[in-house]
């Protein structure tokens, strides 16, 4: 393949098995004993391309009505008239400046965005600088237009609310051209997809009074470039909720939807970065942090025993993007597209790691009518093992803090945040431990527990421009074996530089890289003795067992 990661070469050899089972071409390994296999995951199951068609994408699962005590609490709360906290932290309660006669549809919203810090005010700004002259940020910039991505949020009456490049006020034209586009092909009765024009892909995603647009001209397929902007649609979500969206814009169709959003725009940047980057958000999985099971186990009964706090829905403890544990509430599971958006949240959130904060997030899978109230610390002094405790009580604060300190002092009792620490500085695992020749580097999704490995990136993949490509072989690899129109079991791709295997199977999702030289049957082989590898260190790779509080 060549440098720029196109995948379509003369040197290619590729083996399609389609989506049936075969032993001959499978080898040994015994489907059923998936590694990372449980009925009792903490997290919700989840395909990469859930909700992904476009007939599905016709409904809307934000308006879902979510039955139990909690969501109907949540749903109390997002329509609660009293959208201050009585907790005091780092909140700036004088955040929004509204005119008269705009505060009933800003009403919902309002308590969202009363609740960002100065900190966070002053680091948005900073974030928010463009890499070149502010003078040069429109369509006719070189460098705006050399961009490989773009991400154009709209309202339906065409007014701009994002754009990941460029300043929004000087790509109006732009994002009229977008909205008149969808508005022709709507009044012809039919929806627009996807748009090719020369080496660009333009996919259109419609929701609820938001028009998403983004324009790729890399390795992302259709599907691929939905999925990133329904990312980017729930974080708005996780923003505002979607009560409020709704409130926003039918009591005011043309509403500059920025004023809410002001403040928020890092979350954005951060989200697509992450999305060009972490093959979590390709999968719709999350990564683990690799920790003996002992440990792990003494990090949830902490949380379990020292945090009976009424109202407490999920604690999780995170680590450098990585999932260390996750305690729920009976009867409650967190999404992984939902906790990528808690990842987003901490990572992209500097001033959580000068003091204790209290913030209100929406989960959307979870439920999109309401906010979670967040009580966000770090653990360490190097501000890496971050604890987060989800109540909807709003005025829970201290309860929660004591909380903490408890968990705290526990973990450093029986070592386990020293052993948290230790896995952070190790290197998280080196294809040869697996001993297997030839192999590069692999993703491995456990389907049942949405939970995903992977080992360190190691040559020829240290630079970052051979990371990028290597990123763009598996959306390829991925694209192929998720194609709707003929999806596949097995992919056996052979390029100039590497040679590509995907397996898929109801347990699990496998998508490995092999110098150029190896066999079909080398690779099957080898994928065999990957997985068996994987099946001896899932206890320390995954997490199996769901503690509820």
């Amino acid at each position: 393949m060549a440098a720029s990661g196109e995948a379509d070469q003369p040197r290619e050899v590729e083996f399609e098995q389609p989506n049936i089972s075969s032993d001959s071409d499978q080898g040994d390994f015994n489907e059923s004993e998936a590694p990372g296999k449980s009925e009792n995951a903490p997290l919700l199951a989840s395909d990469s391309f859930d909700d992904l068609s476009y007939n599905d994408l016709g409904v809307n699962d934000h308006q879902t009505v979510h039955r139990g005590t909690i969501h109907a609490i949540v749903r109390q709360t997002s329509t609660s008239s009293d959208s201050r906290s009585n907790t005091p932290n780092n909140v700036d309660h004088d955040s929004l400046e509204v005119s008269a006669g705009e505060e009933s549809l800003e009403e919902s919203a309002e308590s969202q965005m009363q609740n960002v810090s100065i900190a966070d005010k002053q680091e948005a700004v900073e974030l928010a600088a463009p890499p070149f002259s502010s003078d040069d940020e429109d369509v006719n910039s070189p460098e705006w237009k050399n961009q490989k991505k773009h991400v154009f949020i709209l309202s339906e009456s065409g007014k701009p609310v994002y754009s990941r490049h460029g300043n929004e006020d000087k790509l109006v034209t732009i994002m009229g051209v977008m909205q008149a586009l969808v508005s022709f092909v709507q009044d012809s009765k039919d929806s627009l997809r996807s748009v090719v024009a020369g080496e660009h892909k333009f996919v259109f995603l419609v929701r609820d009074h938001l028009l998403l647009v983004g324009v790729t001209r890399g390795m992302d397929s259709t599907q691929q470039m939905l999925l990133q902007l329904m990312y980017v649609y729930n974080q708005v979500i996780s923003v505002l909720t979607h009560s409020a969206l709704g409130k926003i814009f039918k009591q005011r169709r043309n509403y500059d939807l920025r004023r809410l959003l002001t403040g928020a725009e890092k979350f954005f940047d951060n989200l697509l970065n992450l999305i060009d980057t972490e093959p979590g958000l390709l999968l719709t999985a999350v990564r683990c942090l690799p920790l003996d099971s002992q440990v792990r186990d003494v990090i949830a009964q902490s949380i379990v025993q020292n945090a009976k706090v009424k109202d407490l829905v999920f604690a999780l403890i995170i680590a450098k993007n990585q999932l260390v544990t996750l305690v729920r509430m009976k009867k409650y599971y967190l999404h992984p597209m939902d906790l990528h958006l808690i990842i987003n949240l901490v990572n992209a959130s500097e001033s959580f790691k000068e003091a204790e904060s209290w913030t209100p997030i929406c989960l959307p899978k979870f439920d999109a009518s309401g906010f979670l109230q967040a009580h966000v610390s770090y653990l360490d002094e190097d501000c890496q093992v971050c604890l987060l405790l989800l109540s909807v009580d709003r005025d829970s604060f201290f309860t929660l803090s004591e909380a903490k300190d408890r968990i705290r002092a526990r973990l450093v009792r029986y070592n386990a945040l020293s052993a948290i620490n230790s896995s952070l500085r190790r290197t998280s695992y080196s294809t040869q431990q697996c001993a297997i020749s030839d192999l590069r580097h692999f993703l491995y999704k456990a389907r049942s527990t949405a939970q995903y490995t992977s080992p360190e990136l190691e040559a020829p993949y240290t630079k970052p421009e051979e990371q990028e490509r290597l990123f763009g072989l598996y959306h390829y690899l991925h694209h192929r074996i998720h194609t709707s129109g003929r999806p596949l079991k097995i992919l056996f791709h052979v390029g100039q530089y590497e040679t590509l295997l995907g397996w898929v199977t109801q347990g699990f999702e496998l998508y490995a890289v092999f110098g150029p030289l190896i066999t079909k049957t080398g690779a099957i082989h080898a994928v065999n003795r990957l997985l068996r590898w994987i099946k001896r260190e899932e206890d320390r790779l995954f997490i199996l067992n769901s503690v509820t509080f």
